[in-house]
C-alpha cells in the first residue's frame, strides 16, 4: 500500500491543538529549559503531522503525542546536555566582589513562563517547581522519561513500555532508581526552595505583597525582614549567587540597589509567586529580572531572579501588561 503522506497542517493543527499545552510542559519537565521545550515540541510536532496517517486508532492519539515528544526532547537533551540550578555550578560568591559574567559554557535552569491553567498548575505544583525540575536533570534519559510519565503524568507500567519501546520489568526498574535518586536530589522540608509543610496562604500573600512595595521604594531594610536567615539568591545567566540572609543583603545594598527598580507581580510561575522588576534606564523602565519568591510562613527561603536580556521563552511579552 502507497504511503498516504501528511494530513493537510490546518487539520492537523486542529486535531492536536488540545494537547499543546501539556505536551509543551511535558517536553520541559524532560529538558528544564522553556526554549528546549519549545524546540522539542516543534520537533515532536513535526514527526508527528509526517507520520500522523499511520495512526491507526484515534483513541491512541494522547499517548502516540507523548511518545514523539517524549522522543524529540530526549534526543534534544542528549546533543545540548543537561540544565544545572546556580548551586550546582559553583560556590556561593562573595557578595562584595565583582560580579562574573555570565557563563557561556553553562546551561541554567529556565522557569516556564508561558500562561496555563492556573489549576493545572497548582495540582502538579511540585512537578513544576525549579527544585524538583533541576532535580529531573540528574537522571539518565530512560529514568527520567519514565518517572516523568509515571509518577507525573500517570500513565502506567505497560503503558509507559509502549510509549518507550522498553518492557514492563525494565520501566519498574528504571521508576525505582529514578525515585531513589531524586530522593537524594530534591531539597527536603526547611530547605531554600522548599516550604516546610504547608504555609500559611495568608502570610505568604502579605508577603508579596510587601516585597513588591518594598523592592518599588528601594527599601532594603524592609526587602531584608522579608527573607529566612538561609535564603538563597540567585541570578542566572550570572553564575554568582549568594547565601544566608546576611550575605543577601550585602549585595543588595551594594549592587541591586545602586539603580532605580520597580516591581509588578505577575501572578504564578513554576508554581510559585512571581514578580517582574522593571530597571529605570535611559530614561525608561525596562525589564530587567523575573523574580520567583519561593515562600515558607511568609518569608522567602529562595529567591530565584532571571536576570535580563537572556529572558528566557515567553517573557516579558506573555506578561500583563503594566495598570
Amino acid at each position: 500500500m502507497n504511503d498516504p503522506g501528511p494530513v493537510d497542517p490546518e487539520d492537523f493543527e486542529q486535531l492536536v491543538a488540545p494537547y499543546r499545552r501539556e505536551l509543551l510542559v511535558h517536553a520541559y519537565r524532560l529538558t528544564g529549559g522553556s526554549t528546549d521545550a519549545e524546540d522539542a515540541l516543534q520537533e515532536g510536532m513535526l514527526a508527528a503531522w509526517r507520520g500522523l496517517a499511520q495512526l491507526r486508532d484515534p483513541r491512541a492519539l494522547r499517548a502516540w503525542l507523548y511518545r514523539v515528544t517524549t522522543n524529540a526532547a530526549l534526543r534534544l537533551v542528549e546533543r545540548r546536555g543537561p540544565r544545572l540550578l546556580s548551586w550546582d555550578g559553583a560556590a556561593a560568591a562573595d557578595p562584595t566582589a565583582e560580579l562574573a559574567p555570565p557563563r557561556e559554557d553553562t546551561r541554567w535552569v529556565e522557569p516556564l513562563c508561558q500562561a496555563g491553567d492556573p489549576a493545572d498548575a497548582a495540582e502538579r505544583r511540585e512537578h513544576i517547581e525549579l527544585a524538583w525540575i533541576a532535580a529531573v536533570q540528574h537522571l539518565p534519559a530512560t529514568q527520567r522519561a519514565v518517572l516523568v510519565l509515571r509518577d507525573t503524568l500517570g500513565f502506567s507500567a505497560e503503558e509507559t513500555a509502549g510509549l518507550l519501546d522498553t518492557t514492563r520489568a525494565a520501566v519498574n526498574s528504571a521508576l525505582q532508581r529514578a525515585r531513589a535518586t531524586l530522593a537524594q536530589r530534591t531539597p527536603q522540608p526547611g530547605q531554600a526552595g522548599r516550604a516546610a509543610g504547608p504555609s500559611d496562604p495568608g502570610l505568604d500573600r502579605a508577603a508579596v505583597t510587601a516585597f513588591v512595595e518594598a523592592f518599588t521604594a528601594g527599601d532594603v531594610e524592609r526587602v531584608v525582614a522579608l527573607l529566612a536567615e538561609d535564603v538563597r539568591f540567585t541570578m542566572p545567566p550570572l553564575p554568582a549567587w549568594f547565601d544566608g540572609r546576611a550575605d543577601v543583603a550585602t549585595f543588595l545594598r551594594t549592587s541591586v540597589f545602586a539603580t532605580p527598580w520597580r516591581a509588578r507581580e505577575l501572578g504564578t510561575v513554576n508554581g510559585h509567586p512571581a514578580v517582574l522588576g522593571e530597571q529605570w534606564w535611559e530614561g525608561e523602565w525596562r525589564p530587567g529580572a523575573l523574580m520567583i519568591l519561593h515562600l515558607r510562613e511568609g518569608r522567602i527561603g529562595w529567591l530565584a531572579t532571571f536576570v535580563g536580556p537572556a529572558y528566557p521563552a515567553g517573557w516579558p511579552g506573555e506578561f500583563p501588561p503594566d495598570r
